[in-house]
């Protein structure tokens, strides 16, 4: 049975619902609308599927969650931030994603590491440089590595639908290791979500949701579509290994 472009989008909204909690947040007052599709007119869209379109949503509104992430990481740690730049964190942020021609992602702070290393190192008890820098590049260029390193998608273009349900599973390792990982003084490395009398912020865990949920079904549409099978791995949180991608 043919599956339309809309159908899966329509899919792929209601994952992105049911990832969201009833709860409301301060957090949720300062999040960006999402961001369009830019170029749905133009000629290039006459080299892409349906599913490379899907492909182009999945990792760029992936990539938006991470520019948050790091964003809302930076105002909870604000002694991070200051281990990189004076700067404020917009403008840190800014600087990581958009010149990204420039640096490649590679960054002389945390040893040019990317990926799951890169990750390793923002809970490293000997690091002693931006952690928030370490684990948000490492998570991007983790999913990005799993995209073959593309952000634009055309017919000619072939995904591991493996490497992308991996990469689902590798977040919610690191979303767990970003929640539990604690120093030798019992400190979070990081804090992100927060629990207590007065207040209720479980913001990271929703966005960390929606990346999941975002991956997991392009992984389970492009498997569908390609008919290659997916190996579903159980793993305990707090001793799984990243999974290869």
């Amino acid at each position: 049975m043919k599956i339309t472009f809309k159908l899966w989008l329509s899919l792929l909204t209601l994952t992105l619902c049911a990832c969201a909690t009833d709860t409301p947040s301060k957090a949720n007052k300062s999040e960006k609308p999402v961001p369009q599709q830019q170029d749905r007119s133009t000629i290039n869209q006459l080299g892409k599927g349906d599913f490379d379109r899907i492909a182009d949503v999945e990792i760029r509104e992936n990539t938006e969650s991470l520019r948050l992430l790091m964003l809302k990481l930076y105002k909870r740690n604000p002694h991070e931030l200051k281990k990189s730049t004076a700067d404020i964190a917009e403008k840190m942020v800014t600087w990581v994603f958009d010149a990204s021609a420039q640096h490649h992602f590679k960054f002389a702070e945390i040893n040019n590491l990317q990926d799951t290393d890169a990750i390793f190192l923002a809970f490293n008890p000997n690091f002693t440089g931006d952690r928030v820098l370490s684990f948000i590049v490492g998570m991007h260029t983790m999913l990005l590595k799993a995209h073959n390193d593309k952000t634009d998608f055309y017919f000619n273009d072939t995904l591991n639908p493996q490497h992308i349900y991996n990469v689902a599973r590798n977040i919610e390792i690191a979303a767990w290791k970003l929640s539990n990982a604690r120093n030798e003084n019992g400190a979070l490395y990081l804090l992100s979500n927060e629990i207590n009398d007065k207040e209720k912020n479980l913001s990271f865990e929703r966005e960390f949701g929606k990346m999941i949920g975002r991956t997991d079904l392009y992984a389970i549409a492009l498997a569908e579509k390609s008919q290659r099978f997916i190996s579903r791995v159980m793993q305990n949180l707090a001793t799984a290994l990243f999974l290869p991608f």
